[in-house]
């Protein structure tokens, strides 16, 4: 028997921008491993390809170099691979 798949919350652009943003103020324009507060991104916690929500609680605020090494950890995990300031 197959089973189906939940929805997912996907937000359209606009409001998809301004979570964005509330996002980042959410979490003082810092990454959130690291502490940089430049070349900031939005990182979807659980992965949208797996279900995961755009929402707040699935949300948070990581610099590239943080978000880079955390696709490609194998754990998929923070580390400090991203801890220089």
């Amino acid at each position: 028997m197959l089973h189906q798949k939940r929805p997912r919350l996907k937000l359209d652009m606009p409001a998809y921008n301004k979570l964005h943003r509330q996002v980042l103020e959410r979490d003082g324009w810092r990454c959130q491993n690291c502490g940089r507060q430049d070349n900031l991104q939005v990182h979807h916690i659980r992965p949208r390809s797996r279900l995961g929500d755009d929402s707040e609680v699935n949300l948070i605020t990581l610099c590239e170099k943080c978000h880079s090494g955390l696709h490609g950890a194998r754990n998929n995990h923070l580390n400090d691979s991203c801890s220089e300031l």
